[in-house]
């Protein structure tokens, strides 16, 4: 089952041409697109910059970097999901250090069931990070409302000598008359007391 129809763009960070190959094969363009190829951390790095992607996928180890570290500096800086591949000799050692800063981690080989299952879990948690932005974004809104409107209050017990409680029902009174916002109404407080 496939999650709501939606692409997830994919940064793939791998030095071998096969697994790359293999990989990309796995994606069906109508669900990860576009698909980013690099080669090394650096090379990453600069594209990271550039652009947020959904997912990451780190195919250990790169040339200039064994690629642990990138992982969780991507982990800990944005809100991109990150797979990352180990040789099954490194699995569990790296995993201890991995895991618990929220990266996804896969031994090699692995069967194309478990690429595809990965995938799908990091594609959820894309998801889930985009609607926790969004509250985080509305929380902000609101508060930077109730901020502007409480200056708003201050200039007009200031200016006409009103109570804090005549303040606010002047503002609601305002927004009401005028089918508008409060912010609105404070906004033009602001500017006409400026």
């Amino acid at each position: 089952m496939m999650l709501k129809e939606r692409q997830y763009s994919v940064l793939l960070v791998s030095a071998a041409t096969d697994f790359n190959r293999s990989l990309i094969a796995m994606l069906p363009e109508s669900y990860y697109g576009p698909i980013t190829v690099v080669s090394d951390v650096s090379s990453a790095k600069r594209k990271l910059l550039e652009k947020n992607f959904d997912i990451t996928i780190i195919n250990t180890p790169l040339p200039d970097e064994f690629g642990t570290r990138l992982a969780l500096d991507i982990c800990a800086g944005r809100s991109s999901g990150v797979l990352l591949f180990v040789k099954a000799e490194h699995y569990h050692d790296i995993s201890e250090k991995v895991v618990p800063k929220g990266v996804l981690i896969l031994p090699k080989p692995a069967s194309g069931h478990m690429i595809s299952q990965s995938l799908l879990l990091l594609c959820g948690t894309c998801e889930r990070l985009k609607n926790i932005r969004k509250k985080t974004v509305s929380i902000e809104e609101k508060i930077e409302e109730i901020r502007l409107i409480n200056r708003a209050k201050l200039l007009l017990i200031e200016q006409l000598k009103m109570t804090e409680a005549e303040a606010h029902r002047y503002i609601e009174k305002q927004a009401m008359d005028r089918c508008t916002t409060r912010k609105t109404i404070a906004e033009r407080i602001l500017s006409a007391y400026r």
